[in-house]
């Protein structure tokens, strides 16, 4: 009895130990097959979703997925498990590779991406393949970038896949005013500081520059500008012009929330020349208020800052010093 008993624990012992074995090295992983294992109790199979499609419904579904600024710890849990269902993929250029490689293996991926006058697709095309695809029986995902309603056109591809009748679901997604101000330590508002934030394009339908200056005068409020840095020198003297204080803290943050993210901390009136001078590259942000000045007191304990790239904290310094010197020659 005593033998049998001792046999039992240790079988449930060595069973628990297998399974957190698994658990760990799936969640190490994160990528294809491994997590549709790791989602199959909760998530019916591609292969029963197509099954059920056949039998039911002819037409597809459109899903529409944030997958967030590209740290793949941030996607969420709901926006992995359609991933995995998927049969086609259509995805953007901000989709990091790490997140892509999140897809179920078998799902075919089509890149659809756009940069500032690139586009490897145009709007019409895009729509055309959500279409195309949903109406032939394919769960298919339309994998943008952040999240699909915030400057991202998920809207517009919405209203075309209901135009063909195609049910559509809508997963949202960590947007970069969120992940980069974060990260870098800089909270959008602030009871002391700032009791509204705005999120603006610079660019209007058509490339029309965003010039409304007049609506981000207000120092209670912070503005994060999107696809605004081609357009810095020009927006810092408008938004001057209409009447904003040059000392208004201003900063720049490139690729957020990636390991390769950098950072710029000047005013109004000075980040433009510190930009010409540290060149950070595209995808970047623009966060404009006085919440940028708290930077500053949380950068030294931020582990998120500390994990940074050298190359962040050198164009900091750097940068710091052009700033003091800006102000001294005034």
């Amino acid at each position: 009895m005593a033998q049998g008993l001792q046999l039992t624990l240790y079988d449930i012992l060595f069973l628990s130990c297998t399974v957190m074995q698994r658990v760990c090295s799936t969640a190490v992983s994160l990528k294809g097959t491994i997590m549709t294992d790791l989602f199959a109790v909760k998530t019916p199979s591609a292969h029963k979703l197509s099954a059920n499609k056949a039998g039911a419904n002819k037409t597809g579904t459109v899903h529409l997925v944030g997958a967030g600024s590209g740290d793949p710890e941030l996607l969420t849990l709901k926006a992995l498990r359609v991933m995995q269902r998927a049969d086609v993929v259509l995805y953007d250029s901000l989709v990091s590779e790490d997140i892509l490689d999140m897809c179920a293996r078998s799902a075919e991926k089509i890149f659809v991406g756009k940069r500032r006058s690139n586009h490897a697709l145009p709007q019409a095309g895009i729509n055309e393949l959500l279409v195309k695809h949903a109406l032939a029986g394919k769960t298919v995902v339309r994998l943008k970038g952040g999240d699909p309603f915030i400057f991202g056109r998920g809207g517009e591809e919405l209203q075309e896949v209901v135009r063909h009748g195609i049910r559509f679901e809508s997963i949202p997604g960590i947007t970069a005013a969120s992940a980069a101000a974060s990260r870098a330590g800089i909270p959008l508002t602030h009871r002391d500081h700032a009791q509204s934030v705005k999120f603006v394009t610079a660019c209007k339908k058509a490339g029309a520059p965003n010039d409304d200056y007049h609506e981000h005068l207000d120092s209670t409020q912070t503005v994060v500008f999107y696809m605004g840095l081609h357009r810095l020198e020009e927006m810092t003297q408008g938004l001057i012009a209409a009447g904003r204080d040059s000392e208004t803290p201003f900063a720049i943050i490139s690729h957020a929330s990636l390991p390769t993210q950098q950072l710029l901390i000047g005013t109004l009136g000075t980040i433009a020349d510190q930009q010409a001078l540290a060149n950070l590259p595209t995808p970047a942000l623009l966060i404009m208020g006085d919440v940028v000045a708290l930077y500053h007191e949380l950068a030294a304990y931020n582990l998120g800052a500390l994990g940074s790239s050298m190359l962040e904290q050198s164009i900091y310094q750097q940068h710091r010093t052009v700033h003091a010197d800006s102000t001294a020659t005034v």
